[in-house]
């Protein structure tokens, strides 16, 4: 975590990136149901404790923001502090995104904590079919939800 509660993630797709459907760009701003479409995802937790965070980001460049008190218990998180500042780049054979997620901003989260992340994606290709992407996943269905797949510790 950088000072300030700053973590940047940064997520690069490598292929045929005119294989993709890809949101076109428009205003930075608040919007629900992201992953139904090509969409990057972090979860964020305190390590040793039930709630999390979802945060979502689109090539569009619009965001959305989710709180849990545990496992899928929860809902929208109201605050427009947590903008993340959302960056694309596109290239023939690569997609790649950026975003800064401020932990600043989010209730329960000490700048000396110790986190655990799921990073995820939904892959949209032109066909609109979905594929789901993580550091890890379960076995069945993808649950990007699931605690146990918070892998990533800083």
């Amino acid at each position: 975590m950088e000072p300030g509660g700053f973590v940047t993630v940064t997520y690069v797709l490598d292929g045929s990136a005119d294989l993709l459907r890809v949101p076109l760009p428009k205003p930075a701003r608040r919007v629900d149901g992201l992953w139904r479409h090509t969409c990057f995802e972090a979860f964020v937790a305190v390590k040793g404790t039930p709630n999390y965070y979802e945060l979502n980001f689109s090539p569009s460049g619009e965001w959305a923001a989710y709180s849990f008190r545990s496992y899928r218990d929860g809902g929208a998180l109201e605050n427009d502090g947590l903008d993340p500042g959302i960056a694309v780049r596109r290239e023939e054979r690569m997609l790649a995104l950026s975003a800064v997620m401020r932990l600043d901003q989010l209730p329960g989260i000490a700048p000396e904590a110790s986190l655990r992340l799921g990073l995820c994606a939904v892959i949209e290709d032109i066909d609109g079919g979905l594929s789901y992407w993580a550091l890890k996943h379960l076995p069945g269905k993808p649950d990007f939800h699931h605690p146990d797949t918070f892998t990533l510790e800083i």
